[in-house]
């Protein structure tokens, strides 16, 4: 066993010190099919043992040996092949679970995003369960119009107009925490929080819940640590020197609980921030990383939960769940 890991971390070290001099020498796009020859970590629990936390005691985790399927700390990988939907599905309409849905879509992201956004997310997210979306925005009157399936409603929550795009991003987790206190925690038990610039291809279901969820970024997940973009700047709240993942914050979510906690903190952090005149190098998502490294998340999604397709074709990518959708940022940001 001992030469086994001996093996994969020199396997590391040589694919990491060539990215970096691919990185430094030709730029990003050059190193995506090396990463992904760079192998994950493995579940660390006996083979065969599964989980005994409520339903993901359903995961099986050993259907996908080419990827990590659960954390040091007992907390799945969902991946395709692990669950039954049908299975998962069930379960949640026995126990009548309501979900809530947050996004953002203020100025021009509106018109470019959000209609594609909520119609996708209409035939693909939880699907069979009751779903409330809750659309902050700036401009209520130009929401549109969407018919809905059964058991699922639509909220406009105007929000004010920021002078810059980081202040968005930023502020939208005061913003979810009092719609959490105000509207959400009355009608769901659980919430997950989206970026608008995305949208539904696959499936986004049941399995997808748990108490706190946060998603691996698509760009980082076969990278060694070295190269994640955590926030090195010690005068930040969000300063982080090391880590688990390196999670996206275009998706996470979880119980109403759960993610009132990780809002109200990152909105802590964020203002703690301003007072010092610092900000983070990601801004809210440098603040999540940083919440999550010291409240370990109870189930994580891969990247099949948010994907570029622009990384090209991975091996270990079966299905596209959610994708990235075109950016438009000298247009939509100026």
């Amino acid at each position: 066993m001992r030469h086994l890991h001996r093996g994969k971390g020199l396997i590391i070290l040589i694919l990491g010190t060539v990215l970096g001099l691919l990185m430094t020498t030709y730029g990003p796009i050059s190193v995506r099919f090396l990463e992904g020859l760079i192998p994950m970590d493995v579940c660390p629990l006996p083979y065969g043992k599964k989980l005994w936390n409520g339903t993901d005691g359903f995961l099986d985790l050993w259907a996908r040996t080419d990827v990590q399927t659960c954390t040091y700390w007992g907390a799945p990988i969902i991946w395709e092949g692990m669950f039954d939907p049908i299975v998962f599905d069930q379960l949640h309409k026995e126990t009548s679970t309501r979900v809530a849905l947050t996004v953002f879509a203020v100025g021009r992201y509106l018109d470019a995003y959000l209609l594609p956004f909520l119609m996708s997310a209409e035939q693909y997210f939880m699907v069979g369960l009751p779903v409330t979306y809750y659309v902050f925005t700036d401009y209520p009157e130009k929401i549109p119009s969407l018919k809905l399936g059964r058991g699922r409603t639509l909220e406009v929550i105007k929000v004010a107009k920021e002078n810059r795009w980081q202040d968005v991003s930023m502020m939208r987790m005061k913003t979810i925490t009092d719609a959490i206190d105000g509207h959400i925690h009355h009608q769901c038990e659980y919430v997950f929080c989206f970026d608008v610039d995305q949208i539904f291809s696959g499936r986004f279901g049941s399995e997808a819940l748990g108490d706190s969820v946060a998603l691996l970024h698509s760009f980082y997940y076969h990278r060694p640590k070295m190269f994640y973009t955590y926030d090195r700047n010690p005068k930040s709240e969000a300063y982080m020197d090391k880590g688990d993942f390196y999670y996206h914050a275009a998706v996470f979510g979880g119980r109403w609980q759960e993610v009132r906690n990780l809002t109200e903190a990152c909105y802590q952090g964020i203002m703690r921030d301003k007072e010092n005149e610092v900000e983070a190098l990601w801004h809210d998502e440098s603040h999540l990383n940083k919440y999550l490294w010291l409240h370990k998340p109870t189930k994580v999604l891969s990247p099949e939960y948010c994907w570029a397709m622009f990384i090209g074709h991975r091996n270990d990518i079966h299905v596209h769940r959610l994708l990235w959708a075109k950016k438009q940022y000298n247009t939509l940001r100026n």
